[in-house]
């Protein structure tokens, strides 16, 4: 067991880096911590596949990158919608169809590569819409008007798809 000791201390050892990273893909201090400890939990049941002389560093990357990118692929196969009232509620939808999905893992990279050059103003307001907050709510918790709330959501999905546009 001295090896597995080993091996979580070396992973401690990257922490800080990881959590930067976290924070870069989640923007939320509590969605990333969520991110590292899931991370250092796959490292430590697959240690068993991390070679001797490989970076540790980018082997733990690797697996952060992908939890990331899981989640994010779990979270859009609920399919939510909004409804029109003037709060914008999400309502989620039963099923999805994985073969009719837009993203592929490289459309998906370029997504991800895509939202880190949106102004963090705009990002922060759209990710936490993206991950269930009503316009109120993010109102509330960034302590701006529902107004801004909502231009803020419009314009970095505006942004996106333009970026999407120009790097095809």
């Amino acid at each position: 067991m001295l090896l597995s000791d080993t091996f979580g201390f070396q992973i401690h050892q990257h922490q800080s880096f990881l959590r930067s990273l976290a924070l870069k893909l989640t923007h939320h201090s509590e969605d990333a911590e969520d991110l590292i400890q899931e991370t250092f939990l796959k490292a430590l049941k697959n240690e068993s596949k991390f070679k001797e002389g490989t970076n540790l560093r980018g082997w733990l990357y690797t697996i952060l990158r992908n939890t990331f990118i899981n989640n994010y692929r779990k979270k859009r196969s609920q399919n939510t919608y909004t409804d029109d009232t003037e709060n914008q509620f999400i309502l989620g939808s039963i099923t999805s169809d994985p073969e009719t999905e837009a993203d592929s893992s490289l459309n998906l990279n370029t997504i991800l590569e895509n939202i880190e050059t949106i102004e963090k103003s705009y990002l922060e307001a759209f990710m936490m819409h993206f991950n269930g907050y009503k316009y109120d709510e993010i109102a509330e918790k960034m302590n701006i008007p529902l107004g801004t709330v909502k231009s803020r959501i419009f314009l970095a999905r505006k942004k996106m798809v333009q970026r999407l546009k120009e790097s095809h």
